[in-house]
């Protein structure tokens, strides 16, 4: 079952109710699903959905991946499939493909995403995809379980546990800090 419009525009008013003050970032997908542009589809290049997932363990460390394609230490994340049900399960199925975690050993953390990140995506004529935006709806998982990370070779070539003090985003780790205290 493919994510839904009015699946991504619920979770986006949600998200907007509890905090208002991200309400100017999120023009660019409020008005893509005014105009009907299907956000679940990687083929909307004019910006589409994302999900990731922050995995917290019992000593508050968030997990890192290091992604081949972009050489960059990230949380998991990635594209919607079209058996995602909602953006949370898709989060978790990035999460549990990316680093192997079983979705049995993690717990969803809050009721929404905790972060929406919308950011630029530079062309990749090799994919014969134009520059467009992701829309990143970025979710917080708990896990007690630190030494269950199996990583997907193709995609992802090391993984480590960081502090949550060492997100970047000040606004993520703001949040993250606050939901896992």
């Amino acid at each position: 079952m493919t994510i839904t419009a009015d699946h991504i525009r619920a979770t986006l008013t949600a998200y907007v109710d509890e905090f208002p003050e991200d309400k100017a970032d999120l023009a660019l997908p409020l008005s893509l699903l005014d105009s009907g542009a299907e956000l679940s589809s990687r083929k909307e290049f004019r910006g589409h959905a994302t999900a990731g997932a922050v995995l917290v363990n019992e000593h508050k460390h968030v997990l890192f991946i290091h992604h081949v394609a972009l050489d960059k230490w990230l949380t998991p994340g990635g594209h919607l499939e079209p058996e995602d049900a909602t953006l949370s399960g898709a989060a978790l199925r990035e999460l549990t493909e990316e680093a192997g975690i079983p979705a049995g050993a993690v717990t969803l953390a809050g009721n929404g995403p905790v972060h929406i990140d919308v950011h630029p995506i530079p062309e990749n004529p090799a994919k014969g995809e134009p520059d467009h935006f992701h829309v990143d709806f970025r979710f917080v998982f708990r896990t007690a379980g630190s030494e269950l990370v199996t990583l997907q070779e193709e995609e992802v070539s090391g993984y480590t546990w960081r502090p949550v003090g060492s997100i970047a985003d000040d606004r993520l780790r703001a949040r993250v800090e606050a939901l896992t205290a």
